[in-house]
């Protein structure tokens, strides 16, 4: 994953490059304002940066000075808010599959039972997502992103809204789904911890520059 972009946004001025690990987890970390989401968001494409690229695994996403955007459908990124955002009258099955079934069968690379086993969810698949815990519901959420077989995958603070015995039940198993699927992970967090038991590889954000880990 390569990313270099600038933005101006509001009286913050982004200026990012730095270079993701082929595969594991590229953690971006910094305070609240760093500009973490906002950078996750452009390579998304829910946000366009006033210049620069982005690419993964050699494709480019954008590319202001040839102008390439691609749509976000077109990206083939799994994103994972800080909520699960789960469809509330569909079963944790049927949520599983919405974005699976959009994708074409060919294109199709990571099974569903290898998803429902890694994340433990077998026994919740015919749950609505109000009987789910916040731990639980993040699992299908991060299972609904896998099963897009996308080529990266984005994590915007996964853990933020969850108590510690939550996070705890969780970080085994997103520590797992890299050296599972070789996916590359792009991870935000304001939390030192967390980023300690995930990754070695660290992007430092402060006032929406790099200051640690970049190109």
């Amino acid at each position: 994953m390569q990313v270099s972009v600038k933005r101006r946004q509001g009286n913050l001025e982004l200026d990012v490059s730095f270079t993701g690990a082929p595969s594991g987890i590229t953690a971006l970390f910094g305070n609240s304002g760093a500009g973490k989401t906002s950078v996750i968001n452009m390579v998304a494409g829910l946000s366009r940066p006033d210049q620069g690229h982005i690419s993964i695994g050699g494709r480019c996403l954008f590319d202001s000075g040839r102008g390439i955007n691609l749509p976000p459908d077109k990206r083939r990124v799994g994103y994972v808010f800080q909520e699960g955002r789960l469809f509330p009258h569909l079963s944790v099955q049927s949520n599983l599959t919405y974005g699976m079934y959009l994708v074409p069968e060919a294109e199709r690379k990571i099974a569903f039972d290898d998803v429902v086993g890694l994340l433990g969810i077998e026994l919740l698949l015919e749950r609505r997502p109000r009987l789910l815990s916040g731990g639980e519901k993040q699992r299908v959420a991060i299972g609904r992103a896998l099963l897009t077989s996308p080529r990266a995958l984005l994590m915007d603070e996964p853990l933020a809204s969850l108590d510690e015995a939550r996070k705890s039940e969780l970080l085994p198993f997103i520590a797992r789904i890299s050296r599972e699927f070789c996916i590359p992970i792009l991870y935000v967090s304001h939390a030192m911890d967390e980023i300690r038991k995930l990754t070695d590889h660290v992007v430092y954000l402060h006032a929406g520059r790099v200051v640690e880990g970049g190109d």
